[in-house]
């Protein structure tokens, strides 16, 4: 069973009714029982990241030690960015620290060329990444899928693998860490490419290869 972690901030669920589409036990809750049994977790997530953490509150201590312990997890959109360190949106937040790194504004100007860009970055965008990024497996080398973000993560993790979508400078779409993953853009509004990284995540959930 995967359990999508609901704590009152956005999409749950859109992301819910995706990951029942493609066959999968799935459980909303945010009991912690629930969480501590699950075979994987998945925090969704719109909005700014102080105030999540602020509504999870003691769910954050319980939400990093499965994920450490092992559980498989993945973030989605917000939940993406409460993985790492810390957020300057509206001032400077912890977050979860699950992964090293920080959310940052998006540069409202392209460094290149010096055109302004429309912020929040909204629409589909190309995504590429490296071999061994589990979530997609079977989807060759790089696809599109929808943004909608003023904030991008910053990875500087050793251990983590990063897949990147650019505009004007190279953002995390997607990253890995162990049994951690995450992505900015929306798995559960992607189409059939999005269909088949939360089907690998199930897999990833289950034990199995893909």
């Amino acid at each position: 069973m995967i359990v999508v972690i609901d704590y009152g901030v956005g999409n749950v669920k859109s992301v819910t009714n995706a990951v029942r589409h493609i066959g999968c036990d799935v459980k909303v809750s945010c009991e912690i029982s629930d969480i501590e049994k699950a075979d994987g977790i998945i925090l969704p997530g719109v909005g700014a990241c102080g105030y999540a953490m602020k509504v999870l509150g003691s769910l954050s201590d319980v939400i990093c030690k499965v994920a450490i312990e092992g559980k498989p997890m993945l973030g989605i959109c917000l939940g993406f960015q409460l993985l790492f360190e810390e957020s300057y949106e509206h001032g400077t937040h912890k977050c979860l620290g699950l992964i090293s790194g920080k959310v940052m504004n998006i540069p409202s100007t392209d460094p290149g060329s010096g055109e302004r860009l429309p912020i929040p970055h909204m629409g589909w965008n190309l995504v590429k990444w490296p071999r061994g990024m589990e979530l997609f497996e079977g989807l060759g080398e790089e696809e599109y899928f929808p943004f909608a973000n003023s904030y991008y993560a910053d990875v500087k993790d050793q251990e983590a693998i990063v897949a990147y979508a650019r505009y004007g400078i190279d953002m995390a779409a997607s990253v890995q860490k162990k049994n951690i993953y995450g992505c900015q853009f929306h798995p559960e509004k992607s189409s059939n490419a999005g269909l088949k990284m939360l089907q690998n995540f199930e897999r990833i959930c289950k034990g199995e290869k893909n």
